[in-house]
């Protein structure tokens, strides 16, 4: 699918606005990250407070895109459970063509969209309220396939591996995606789902990042 760079990006439920906004609701977002590299090197991120809210650390950010390398370069970019955004922003300022962000939270759909305004990063975007664990097959219908997959779901819910089916059987993913996941290093996380098989794994502290591509058979 091919995108107008000057369509004005919207938050939607494929079409609808995110409802609930209220006053007070900027008073969540208390801290700030950094973008680490490329067309928006330094500027700050909106974060937001709270226990279900874990942005990805400067630092596992960093060593996760020093592994990607070049293939973020005119990536289609799918960012799942995305949070604040940070991933998927990251990606398109080390020059990925467009990035879609998908959470269900309403302070995180209208954080993401404030950050992607306020780089002017909203013509390479697209913001969709969705519950992820319902499936991803209503990703088809967009006609987008991924290059790049983020995902960073609540711990040790067994998130992963239902996810990591559902992007296997949705027909959404390029000949050759990568798709990166941040969980708990107490999880157990499957050595394969469908046609995706985890190829590499690194450990942060308490937190691992496992990197998963398509089986070639």
């Amino acid at each position: 699918m091919k995108w107008n760079r000057n369509r004005p990006n919207k938050i939607s439920h494929l079409t609808a606005a995110v409802p609930g906004v209220f006053a007070g609701e900027h008073d969540r977002e208390v801290k700030s990250l950094r973008i680490i590299a490329g067309s928006r090197k330094g500027h700050k991120l909106h974060a937001i407070k709270g226990l279900v809210i874990r942005p990805t650390t400067d630092r596992i950010r960093e060593s996760i895109f020093n592994i990607l390398g070049s293939v973020v370069v005119d990536a289609v970019v799918l960012d799942l459970y995305a949070g604040a955004g940070g991933m998927g922003i990251e990606a398109l300022s080390r020059g990925a063509a467009f990035a879609l962000f998908v959470e269900k939270k309403p302070y995180s759909l209208q954080t993401i969209a404030r950050n992607l305004d306020h780089l002017k990063l909203t013509n390479q975007s697209r913001v969709v309220k969705r519950d992820i664990l319902k499936g991803l097959g209503w990703l088809e219908t967009l006609s987008y396939r991924f290059n790049i997959v983020f995902m960073d779901p609540p711990y040790e819910k067994n998130y992963v591996a239902r996810t990591l089916s559902f992007l296997s059987q949705a027909g959404i993913l390029s000949s050759e995606p990568r798709i990166i996941v941040e969980h708990s290093v107490r999880e157990v996380v499957p050595e394969s789902a469908g046609d995706l098989a985890l190829y590499d794994q690194r450990t942060y502290g308490k937190i691992m990042v496992s990197f998963y591509e398509i089986i070639i058979h």
